[in-house]
């Protein structure tokens, strides 16, 4: 398959777009649970009447046109990193190729910013879906007390982030099918409610929407708050574009997706008409009394596949924060021998958990979380926007007049969206924002200070060749089998390699001064991963290269360099790491406080040996304390 799947056809191109809908479209496809229901919230006041629902439904049905399918599909998805897409990978096409000093790092900075983001609707996301699935109990045994749904919904969460560690592989290949019957059964019950006021139709005209702005002036704009939770999962599609490729993406929303919201809302819009006291729930409502519990199970499976493509995007996105240099490094199972994409990262799946079930606990009701939720999705929908404008003027050449024209379009759907959300930010939208900020100081603080140590190790180490000359004239003595040498600056000699020679005295037959780069590209081709230079008299310098969608595998790279000359038997070959003990008290590089969270960061840190799949017992660790 390409990446943009244009090589895929009939049956092929269908199995793709079936899993397609399980992973890209969960968070999306569950929008239905609570988005009208929260149009007509009491805290907006806005009556259900024949005007205002018409209103509302030609918003819902422009913007998932104008944001999914002009936006995202149309535009966003051809800012593809060879293949990949979200934020992280549209960050990483921003070269710095801008003459203006400080540009770069701004744009960074709101790249970096966006993805913290993406954390908070990792969190929102599991606990929404979750929640609006259940509160169907609440629908067909309303004499139940009001703490079973957050309860019942934080057992169903426990439950789900507990299989994490079993991976989803098992599980991933019914995922489409879980949509599939999802979306049939939101389209059915739509049209049966469109069947009996088959005059919501005339939402489709965009002058009910005008005429909604005209008539409500700043009611009908802060309603956008909850319009915008239609197009949740918009940054979702985008970031699994290279799981699927593009045109399965694409197919499965025209063909599927699309059809089914907008029968569904337009479904939900004309019980409305019919009983405005539904406005409670007016999805459930919708729902056949002898169907609510089935439909509560459809909904609750449904809900699961969303939280599980939003709890495992945040897993990808921590391994490419760490291959990035932006995150320390956190222990990664893989859970699939086959998909490099399905991994398990234990830490991370702690964090969310606790996160989720204490959203569920705390705010108990989808009506409280949509605060919350549009902050987070409309902050990133906003800032793929200015990185994509930046990518087409650097990358695709696009003229001036183009990029203001497109830009200016999609910054103002996206900034009132935003708008109508800041408004909530006392109700609950603080909650993301909190998140950003901590992740993005954490992103922030860590590529910092390793540049720091970095810069620190760097000068204290001794150019490669006075080293040699060195070496050529005390002839120390060398012992049979080969010594690895790790070091993140591949111009000079390590620290641990001087380290070594100062106390052992020694040094091997062969020595490999090695070093891992991470690329700002997915993944690095074969013949690109691996360089060796011969240096002489028996030492080599090997440079090895991953992408941000890649976990490196320093035996697996010592095996493939045979060839080049490089003959390094396993058993016979040592691992030397430095460890450094960071301590307080050097140079103000940093805020005080911010050196104390990065020592902390890094003593927490996962170990070397493990992150780069080193034999333990043939690994040799050199301490040394530096000042910060």
């Amino acid at each position: 398959m390409t990446t943009d799947g244009t090589a895929l056809r009939g049956r092929a191109l269908a199995a793709t777009a079936l899993g397609a809908l399980g992973v890209v479209y969960g968070d999306i496809g569950t929008s239905p649970l609570y988005a009208l229901k929260e149009c007509f919230a009491p805290e907006y006041g806005l009556a259900p009447t024949a005007s205002n629902v018409l209103g509302v439904l030609s918003l819902i049905f422009w913007s998932l046109n104008f944001v999914v399918s002009l936006k995202y599909l149309t535009f966003i998805m051809e800012a593809d990193n060879r293949g990949e897409g979200g934020i992280m990978a549209l960050l990483a096409l921003l070269r710095p190729r801008r003459r203006r000093a400080g540009v770069r790092p701004l744009l960074a900075g709101i790249g970096l910013f966006g993805a913290a983001l993406l954390y908070g609707d990792g969190v929102i996301t599991p606990a929404i879906s979750v929640l609006g699935a259940v509160e169907g109990i609440g629908v067909a045994a309303p004499q139940l007390p009001p703490w079973v749904v957050p309860i019942v919904s934080s057992g169903i969460l426990v439950a789900l982030f507990m299989f994490q560690r079993r991976g989803t592989a098992r599980v991933g290949a019914v995922f489409g099918r879980v949509m599939v019957v999802w979306f049939a059964s939101i389209a059915l019950l739509g049209i049966t409610g469109i069947v009996r006021h088959p005059e919501v139709l005339a939402a489709v005209n965009p002058w009910h929407a005008i005429d909604f702005f005209l008539r409500d002036g700043l009611r009908g704009f802060l309603i956008l708050g909850a319009v915008v939770l239609v197009v949740t999962g918009g940054e979702a599609l985008y970031a699994d574009m290279g799981h699927f490729g593009k045109r399965p993406i694409r197919l499965a929303w025209f063909a599927v997706v699309l059809p089914a919201l907008v029968l569904n809302y337009f479904g939900q819009g004309a019980l409305l008409l019919d009983s405005p006291s539904a406005a409670v729930n007016p999805f459930y409502s919708l729902v056949p009394g002898w169907a609510l519990y089935p439909m509560v199970a459809v909904a609750t499976a449904a809900a699961v596949v969303a939280s599980q493509a939003l709890i495992s995007g945040a897993f990808s996105l921590t391994r490419q924060a760490v291959q990035l240099g932006y995150c320390p490094r956190v222990t990664i199972r893989h859970t699939s021998r086959t998909e490099i994409g399905q991994i398990y990262l234990p830490g991370v799946n702690r964090l969310l958990a606790v996160a989720c079930i204490l959203l569920v606990l705390s705010f108990r009701s989808t009506g409280s979380l949509a605060s919350a939720y549009g902050i987070a999705v409309t902050g990133t929908m906003t800032i793929t926007t200015i990185l994509f404008c930046v990518v087409a003027r650097d990358r695709w050449h696009w003229p001036r007049w183009r990029i203001l024209a497109v830009g200016a379009l999609f910054l103002s759907v996206d900034l009132a969206f935003l708008g109508a959300n800041l408004v909530k930010i006392a109700k609950g939208g603080w909650f993301p924002i909190v998140i950003a900020l901590g992740v993005y100081l954490v992103m922030t603080t860590w590529k910092r200070g390793r540049q720091i140590v970095a810069t620190i190790l760097s000068d204290s180490s001794l150019p490669m060749d006075l080293f040699l000359s060195d070496i050529a004239r005390r002839q120390p003595p060398r012992v049979p089998g080969t010594a690895v040498f790790m070091t993140s600056n591949s111009t000079g000699v390590p620290v641990v390699l001087l380290h070594h020679l100062k106390h052992n005295k020694v040094l091997h037959q062969t020595v490999v001064i090695m070093s891992i780069e991470g690329e700002e590209i997915p993944q690095v081709p074969g013949d690109e991963r691996v360089t060796v230079e011969a240096l002489g008299d028996g030492f080599y310098k090997v440079v090895g290269r991953y992408g941000f969608m890649e976990t490196p595998d320093v035996p697996a790279l010592l095996a493939s360099v045979e060839r080049q000359g490089l003959h390094a038997r396993p058993s016979e070959t040592s691992f030397y790491l430095g460890r450094e003990t960071l301590l307080p008290g050097g140079p103000a590089k940093l805020a005080g406080w911010r050196k104390l969270l990065f020592i902390l960061m890094a003593r927490n840190a996962q170990s070397a040996t493990a992150f780069f799949n080193l034999p333990p017992n043939r690994v040799l660790e050199l301490g040394a304390q530096i000042q910060m």
